[in-house]
């Protein structure tokens, strides 16, 4: 992109650009929608000295009140009157003394002063300045000829800059206006004195002279924006100047004004800025000046062949603050699509005050995962319970989704055990609870859609770039984005793409970003995992992250030692990774089979479960029999009758459960939980083969009637019940009356009557504990 053209004696020159554009080319018809092309006045500096602006000096000062007409014979008189030393500021209104006394006792106004002239002529005092003010004149005397001509540039610049802020504050004709803009643009190109402010100041004026008239046109608004043009090249907008851009970029996308000038502005604050949080307002005017380029017709491709200009054509992008900076600006862009959310959850008590709350009214101290639910009259008639003693959830509500932290009853021993500090929960624990129970609707307006799918893509351009992909990596390891859009399925299944190139990236630098920045804290591999909430596809990116480049030494050799990483999995993702070993996959079946040679487990009954795992599969019978041909002692634990407690994974199906029970003995099971899993009444048929189960925790499941009444049938040994949260009604659990060894029964939040309630309590003797809330029967 390059300005053609030149001015001269204040004429409006301008000239639409034919060559190619800086983003490729564009169609006639498009070109011919973009409105007003970009015009350049040359930069014709002097060719002599460079001064920087004064704003302060210590200068000699002679006052003369005479008329004009006796001023030469005064000047060429051999005796001049006395000379004063003061130390003078240039302020933006008047020359002023730091001892305002004798000649300066007042300070002199810019608009008082006439004329400013050298004095050079014979018998003139040295390196003089002539200030000709109503009644009289004013000489200052400088040390030197370098510093009277700084002098007197300076107090030229200040006069003019004076002159222009009045002019331009009550405009009365925008020809003329414009016309004063283009000269004042062509005095700060042309002077002398070098120093940001020169560029700065006119910048100023002019955005100031924008916020306070708003009612201009839009051709108006391309004209100024168009004769500020090459004060842009070197200088980043004021912020009232960008609020400007903003609105044009938002209001006319498709003018040539955004491709043609705002591009290298653009472009030079993403490769300079250092810090968007001292000037915000650069930040979102580059997000929509891209949200622009997005509109044009080509779309997506405009914005790739931007981000690839940015780049560079080499392999090495030249510019360090290109990639972060745009990082930022995406970051800003995703976080503004989720502010109504934001804003309703901010508006709520802390994570940690609710948790604190709940630990003080009830003795059990459980985790507290926020769920996410669709807006129903049901929760909304749940919300008037909320003072009452006996309270369920903390529900803080929006206008598209009720946000749900829920108590969670069967927390196991690990996951109550770290309750008691005094932390944040993590993101992960605050997001996920399981599958069944845990949903999310985020309804964005249209056009907070187009713009999280702009940035998102965005990312993904990024993410291709081999050299930014281990900075880009490290700026998202934090996760820096927030839990409503984390929760959004749609923002976190097209973010998968952007994960999926650090996975399957070699190098130690940008994969070991997958795993947590610190301890304590959830990371990347933990929210894409089976059960985490951004999880869609069943593990399959699991396992790429773990196996990196089909070679699961790599991460683990390359982020943690071998054992340590094991110890990782076993504490946090044993389930997942037992769930993807039941289905064939080979990267957790040779987990598995580490965690067993490491001795990573030392729970009995979980090493008979993974025994279980890795034989229901072809090629986890093969890598196991290979192990205990290394490692004999291992098939003992086998031989004695399987485990006496199992836990399914959560998403397990039907056919897991049922592969799962196939693959060895259980005669000696006794404690089954398949809560927040996805079985049916269909693996009913199972459950009634293990003859020593003694508790079943059916919790959030879609366990139905026809699987309780076959359980009733078979299971008379069962003494502990938890139906909580399953689509059972009472023509299931009338069944229940022939269990006669049931001493605990959880119907939570149930459709049970109360007349069922009482037959059951009738007729099951040894009944003592019973969980009725939420039903009917309450």
């Amino acid at each position: 992109m390059d300005f053609t053209g030149s001015s001269g004696g204040g004429s409006d020159h301008r000239q639409i650009e034919e060559s190619k554009p800086l983003l490729g080319e564009m169609s006639a018809t498009e070109g011919s929608k973009m409105g007003a092309a970009r015009c350049r006045r040359p930069l014709l500096h002097c060719n002599g000295m460079r001064y920087k602006l004064l704003q302060e000096g210590d200068i000699q000062v002679c006052v003369i009140r005479h008329p004009r007409t006796f001023l030469s014979k005064i000047l060429t008189s051999k005796f001049l009157r006395r000379w004063e030393p003061h130390h003078v500021t240039l302020a933006d209104n008047n020359l002023a003394s730091a001892t305002p006394t004798g000649y300066m006792e007042n300070s002199i106004s810019y608009s008082a002063i006439e004329d400013v002239q050298l004095l050079s002529w014979e018998n003139a005092p040295k390196y003089c300045l002539q200030l000709t003010i109503p009644g009289g004149t004013v000489l200052l005397q400088a040390a030197n000829s370098y510093l009277r001509d700084q002098w007197f540039h300076s107090l030229q610049w200040k006069k003019k800059i004076y002159k222009y802020k009045k002019v331009l504050s009550n405009p009365s004709r925008w020809e003329v206006v414009l016309k004063e803009i283009r000269t004042l643009v062509d005095m700060a190109l042309n002077s002398p004195l070098q120093d940001d402010s020169i560029h700065q100041a006119p910048l100023e004026i002019v955005s100031k002279l924008l916020s306070e008239n708003t009612n201009l046109t839009t051709q108006d608004h391309e004209s100024i924006i168009v004769a500020i043009a090459p004060l842009l090249e070197n200088n980043h907008p004021p912020p009232d100047l960008c609020e400007f851009f903003c609105k044009h970029c938002r209001e006319r996308p498709r003018s040539m004004v955004v491709i043609e000038v705002f591009t290298p502005v653009v472009q030079r604050i993403l490769k300079h800025n250092m810090d968007f949080g001292k000037c915000p307002r650069l930040r979102l005017f580059t997000q929509e000046y891209i949200l622009a380029l997005n509109e044009l017709n080509a779309g997506m491709e405009v914005v790739k062949k931007f981000i690839h200009s940015m780049h560079g054509p080499t392999g090495q992008c030249p510019h360090p603050r290109v990639l972060p900076n745009l990082v930022a600006v995406c970051l800003a862009a995703i976080y503004s699509c989720y502010e109504e959310f934001i804003n309703s959850r901010d508006n709520s008590p802390s994570l940690k005050e609710i948790r604190n709350g709940c630990q003080q009214q009830c003795d059990r101290k459980p985790n507290l995962p926020l769920r996410l639910l669709h807006t129903s009259p049901d929760l909304v008639s749940q919300e008037a319970t909320l003072s009452e003693s006996r309270l369920k959830s903390v529900i803080v509500t929006s206008n598209e989704i009720h946000v749900e932290v829920e108590r969670n009853n069967t927390a196991n021993q690990k996951m109550t055990a770290n309750v008691g500090n005094d932390s944040e929960p993590n993101l992960i624990d605050c997001l996920m609870v399981s599958p069944t129970c845990s949903t999310m609707s985020i309804e964005l307006s249209a056009q907070a859609d187009r713009i999280l799918g702009c940035y998102v893509e965005i990312l993904k351009m990024l993410s291709d770039y081999d050299d930014w992909r281990p900075a880009l990596a490290s700026l998202l390891q934090p996760i820096p984005f927030p839990k409503e859009a984390l929760a959004h399925e749609k923002f976190t299944k097209e973010l998968k793409y952007v994960i999926q190139r650090f996975a399957e990236d070699p190098r130690q630098e940008v994969h070991s970003c997958l795993l947590s920045v610190r301890a304590g804290k959830d990371g990347w591999f933990q929210l894409y995992s089976p059960g985490g909430v951004a999880c869609d596809d069943d593990g399959e990116l699991f396992a790429s992250m773990v196996r990196v480049c089909n070679n699961v030494h790599i991460l683990m050799g390359s982020c943690y030692k071998t054992k340590k990483f094991l110890l990782s999995l076993a504490e946090n993702k044993l389930g997942p990774c037992m769930l993807l070993a039941l289905r064939g996959n080979q990267t957790m079946v040779e987990i598995l089979c580490l965690m067993l040679e490491y001795n990573i487990i030392d729970n009995n009954d979980t090493q008979l479960q993974i025994i279980s795992t890795l034989e229901s599969t072809d090629v986890g019978k093969r890598m196991y029999e290979q192990l205990c041909d290394r490692q004999r002692e291992l098939k003992e634990l086998q031989r004695k009758g399987g485990p006496t407690r199992l836990t399914l994974p959560s998403k397990s199906t039907d056919a897991d459960l049922a592969r799962l029970l196939s693959s060895g003995s259980f005669g000696n099971l006794e404690n089954l939980s398949l809560a927040f899993t996805n079985v049916t009444s269909a693996c009913a048929e199972h459950l009634i083969k293990l003859p020593s189960l003694k508790q079943l925790n059916l919790w959030s499941t879609q366990f139905g009637d026809a699987g309780l009444r076959l359980l009733s049938e078979h299971l008379t040994m069962l003494q502990v019940l938890n139906l909580c949260e399953t689509p059972v009604t009472d023509a299931g659990l009338l069944a229940l009356s022939s269990m006669k060894s049931l001493c605990s029964l959880n119907m939570n939040s149930t459709k049970l009557s109360a007349d069922t309630y009482e037959d059951l309590k009738a007729k099951l003797p040894n009944l003592k504990e019973v969980d009725v809330r939420y039903t009917e029967a309450w």
